[in-house]
């Protein structure tokens, strides 16, 4: 009889790992248990669904379940719930099928992701307050703004207790939390012709970062604040939501230390929570943020345990310590790595420097690394910082913009520390050239002297990158 790798968790991670230990071992059992419906989807392309920009909600979907249970071979099980983890016995107790059995494992990977937070506030529970971290969310919410638009004939409306009959039209919505999906949510919502306030406790977006990502650095906050305000989105920075306020079960108003916001809908990015209960409960390590601990390799506390994606923690490769950073790619790679170590391969999951993307409104927001100056000393670094402002293309060549670049060294080494892009063109892509030199332990007078690509087209003869390095290579002396 073959071994039995089980999966729990049927996402990025999961299906990285599955995919990988199926194609690494084809002769070995791969069993995945989603408590859910959907399997394999991009949740990132969320906010494009409610904007209207991704017209089905199964656009979204990566694999389908026929071909992952076709091409793959997997033992894919839906609706599937483990409900306990016994590492000492080896086996999982499953809720599915209308039954509860005990599943046997060889070897078991938890890659249950993670959750919407919310703020530690009265009337989170109430109908039109939602968080967005799965598709059914998703769909909820496009059907709460626009009654229909989240249904099709013939097709069934998922279970989820954030959907239900609309209660009334929709005016007005709160984004509580200035924060990477609720910023690109922001979009969405004036597309659809709302009023948007935008409800953060930091003096500025990105101050604190979701709970979990780095923030993109004052200079990338200040930009994106004006143009927020130059579509009509309302800021209240400073406020701490105290409570939401309802009527007839539906949320009517948020209420801050300073003012009360009428609003018809709430969308929460307070970050995400790592989903670790399941392993808690098993007696297996959690580390300091709350995220389930791994080693290199995703290996757990508990013998033939792993776990991989938004429920675990990664090692940062810069601060020298784990961080709890839900990203799609880290997930994927996670995953893939114990997909190969359990086939007999051992690979390392991976560190991570903290690349971030994302778009708002026609602004590409980009950073790498360590910005916070508090969060660098911590680390042991003196960080010396520029902020420079270029174009991304030559001057000549017509459709250029601006790109304001804030990067950060250590004073004693000049070793890079972060960037941090805005503009409206070419930070997207240009953000990966400094997570490699993040990566690779480069110093900004290093960085400066990398040979780039040049063309009038895509930009200047000194990319905004090396533009900005050669000013902290010069500040160092």
């Amino acid at each position: 009889m073959s071994e039995r790798f089980v999966v729990v968790g049927g996402d990025a991670a999961g299906l990285s790992a599955a995919a990988k230990a199926r194609r690494a071992d084809p002769d070995r059992e791969v069993v995945v248990l989603e408590r859910g419906a959907w399997v394999s989807f991009g949740a990132c392309g969320i906010p494009y669904y409610v904007k209207g920009e991704i017209p089905e909600l199964e656009d979204l979907l990566v694999t389908s379940p026929e071909k992952l249970v076709g091409k793959y071979g997997i033992d894919l099980r839906r609706h599937h719930e483990v409900t306990a983890v016994d590492p000492e016995a080896g086996r999982v107790t499953v809720d599915g099928g209308g039954e509860r059995y005990e599943l046997a494992y060889d070897d078991l990977l938890l890659a249950t992701g993670g959750h919407g937070a919310t703020p530690d506030a009265p009337g989170g529970d109430l109908d039109g307050v939602f968080t967005v971290r799965s598709l059914d969310e998703g769909r909820a919410l496009r059907e709460y703004l626009t009654p229909g638009a989240g249904t099709r004939p013939g097709v069934p409306t998922p279970p989820t207790d954030r959907f239900h009959e609309h209660l009334g039209e929709v005016e007005a919505v709160a984004v509580v939390g200035a924060n990477k999906i609720g910023l690109e949510l922001v979009e969405a919502f004036d597309a659809r012709g709302l009023a948007v306030h935008v409800v953060d406790d930091g003096a500025h977006v990105f101050e604190r970062g979701p709970l979990t990502l780095p923030p993109f650095g004052p200079a990338a906050a200040g930009i994106v604040e004006e143009r927020l305000r130059e579509r009509g989105v309302e800021l209240h920075l400073d406020s701490r939501v105290e409570r939401f306020v309802g009527a007839d079960g539906a949320v009517t108003a948020v209420e801050t230390g300073d003012e009360r916001i009428p609003v018809d809908a709430v969308l929460v990015d307070e970050g995400v929570e790592p989903n670790a209960e399941l392993a808690a409960g098993a007696g297996i390590e959690l580390g300091a943020t709350g995220a389930i601990a791994t080693d290199a390799y995703g290996r757990t506390s508990a013998p033939d345990v792993y776990a991989a994606g938004d429920c675990a923690e990664k090692h940062h490769h810069l601060l020298d310590e784990p961080v709890h950073l839900p990203l799609g790619l880290a997930a994927n790679r996670g995953g893939r790595a114990v997909g190969a170590t359990v086939a007999g391969t051992p690979t390392r999951v991976g560190p991570v420097v903290g690349t971030v993307v994302m778009k708002v409104f026609d602004l590409e927001v980009a950073c790498s690394g360590v910005l916070d100056a508090e969060t660098a000393r911590e680390a042991g670094f003196d960080p010396v910082t520029e902020t420079v402002t270029t174009i991304s293309r030559a001057h000549y060549y017509p459709g250029g913009s601006r790109i304001v670049v804030e990067m950060a060294a250590g004073a004693d080494d000049g070793r890079l520390l972060g960037a941090g892009l805005v503009g409206e063109e070419g930070c997207a892509h240009r953000v990966n050239a400094v997570a490699t030199a993040l990566h690779t332990d480069l110093t900004v007078g290093e960085l400066a002297d990398l040979d780039f690509g040049y063309s009038p087209p895509f930009g200047p003869v000194w990319d905004p990158v090396l533009t900005a390095a050669k000013a902290v290579d010069g500040d160092l002396g």
